[in-house]
């Protein structure tokens, strides 16, 4: 996280975006400062973040259109960062694949230690010296295959599972504590270092979104259950490879 890592800062209030730009730039980021989605969409060919923060208050645009279409086409960071608190919004923007919703007004040091969580998340691994020399950490249940220095999750016949950041530490905390009933508070801990708010609903949608991703019915889950009032467990057996 230095100059050259690179924030987009889309919001149509010029005091919003001058006040995120201004601080983001003494704490090191190189900074795009955007009023609208059709800038983001511009710019992103050319000269693409490392993470977006994203109002969805846009005039004349749909908020939740430009999220989406973020994640189908390009591979970044998103922070929704908006006035709309409303529970239903905050669950949308994270079953499109937010990794993160902060609503308006925020502290500007919680926006900065999230966005440095998430770049982290994001991160490839630091190559060590002897790296080719050490196993490749693989987590594998059922089908499923999950290499940890790639950050990739394979199915049968190599079929590759497309996860949000968020989305791939959530299903390697299951894994590796795999059998144990993890609370919601351990599992953002874990993931996004900071304890559930009040009504955060964050694990619960990831859990939804894992669910339908690995083929494990919602209805009738069989690898990731849900344990009332206690939390989630991946039941399937894990083995390291």
């Amino acid at each position: 996280m230095t100059a050259t890592t690179h924030i987009a800062i889309v919001d149509d209030e010029p005091d919003i975006t001058q006040l995120l730009a201004g601080y983001l730039s003494q704490q090191g980021f190189r900074i795009s400062a955007l009023d609208s989605g059709h800038a983001l969409t511009a710019l992103m060919p050319t000269d693409p973040p490392d993470l977006v923060l994203l109002d969805l208050g846009l005039p004349g645009e749909d908020g939740f259109a430009i999220a989406r279409a973020l994640r189908e086409h390009w591979r970044c960071g998103l922070i929704i960062v908006t006035g709309r608190g409303d529970a239903v919004d905050k669950v949308v923007g994270l079953e499109i694949g937010a990794d993160d919703y902060v609503t308006k007004p925020f502290d500007l040091r919680e926006l900065l230690a999230r966005i440095k969580a998430v770049l982290r998340r994001l991160a490839p691994a630091a190559p060590a010296a002897d790296a080719a020399a050490l196993p490749r950490e693989r987590l594998c249940f059922g089908p499923w295959e999950i290499d940890v220095a790639a950050r990739q999750v394979c199915g049968a016949e190599g079929r590759q599972v497309a996860l949000t950041a968020g989305e791939f530490d959530l299903l390697c905390v299951l894994a590796r504590h795999a059998g144990r009933v993890l609370s919601r508070d351990f599992l953002l801990e874990h993931t996004r270092g900071r304890d559930a708010a009040p009504f955060d609903r964050t694990i619960d949608v990831q859990i939804g979104r894992l669910r339908r991703k690995l083929d494990d019915d919602p209805d009738d889950p069989r690898l990731i259950k849900a344990v009332r009032g206690a939390g989630y467990v991946l039941v399937s057996a894990v083995t390291l490879r």
